[in-house]
């Protein structure tokens, strides 16, 4: 087999690696830099299918490698910076030192519950496997879109200064409703547009022109508060889009 064979399969490793460092960072509570590593993961988990699609290299064993990178970048690298997160919340800066003989019940039900994230990223992937109604769009939050929903709060705090979102954050509350949302949203039976396109022109992508072109004036207006609002902003179009259907 040709070596060029081998590279959509070695890119894909490149998110799994992306997927550890971005994990490891958010157990131990480096929230920005593992922000950055799960964008990394998305970069490489673009560029793996572009690379299939460009070399012909599609393989079954390059589908199931891809599922399983984008469980650990998109599934449990998210869910451990909601981990660290609610352990803040609960814990305050003592949870950098907890150990599990420390805590109440109530607290490891809470802190595991970030988890909840990983377990149904699990279910969206094993659905989308097998749904062909899903080969041109998607039914459900995208994995990658919810993870850049959980990678975009370290990112914003970061360059931002957002006294309300870090309100949010330190209650546990808050941060366990935003964990069942999203979860929820990934196994939804919504729609969801797909950003791939075929063609530029304007009557085929409409939908997807007027996603991006809200997009640039959320991010004049917001800033960089626009980042969490576009998994939202996702979701609304794509019902919009159901709706001319």
């Amino acid at each position: 087999m040709s070596i060029t064979k081998h590279i959509p399969n070695t890119i894909t490793c490149l998110n799994i690696l992306s997927g550890c460092v971005a994990s490891l960072l958010a157990i131990e509570g480096y929230l920005f830099p593992a922000a950055l590593f799960i964008i990394i993961a998305a970069v490489f988990d673009f560029m793996d299918g572009l690379f299939a699609r460009l070399l012909g290299a599609y393989s079954p064993m390059g589908k199931e490698l891809d599922s399983l990178a984008d469980m650990l970048s998109f599934g449990f690298a998210p869910a451990s910076i909601a981990f660290s997160y609610l352990r803040l919340a609960v814990l305050g800066d003592s949870g950098a030192a907890f150990t599990p003989e420390s805590l109440s019940y109530s607290q490891i039900a809470i802190l595991l519950s970030a988890y909840l994230i990983s377990i149904f990223s699990g279910l969206r992937l094993a659905k989308f496997n097998v749904d062909t109604r899903q080969t041109s769009s998607f039914i459900g939050v995208p994995t990658p879109a919810n993870a850049m929903f959980w990678a975009s709060l370290p990112i914003i705090l970061h360059y931002g200064d957002y006294p309300m979102i870090e309100s949010w954050l330190s209650n546990p509350w808050v941060i366990i409703s935003a964990v069942l949302i999203t979860s929820y949203l990934l196994v939804a039976e919504i729609p969801m547009f797909a950003l791939k396109v075929k063609s530029l022109k304007w009557q085929e992508n409409q939908i997807r022109y007027l996603f991006l072109i809200s997009l640039v004036i959320l991010a004049i207006l917001l800033k960089w508060l626009v980042i969490p609002l576009i998994l939202f902003v996702y979701i609304f179009f794509s019902l919009i889009d159901n709706l001319r259907k």
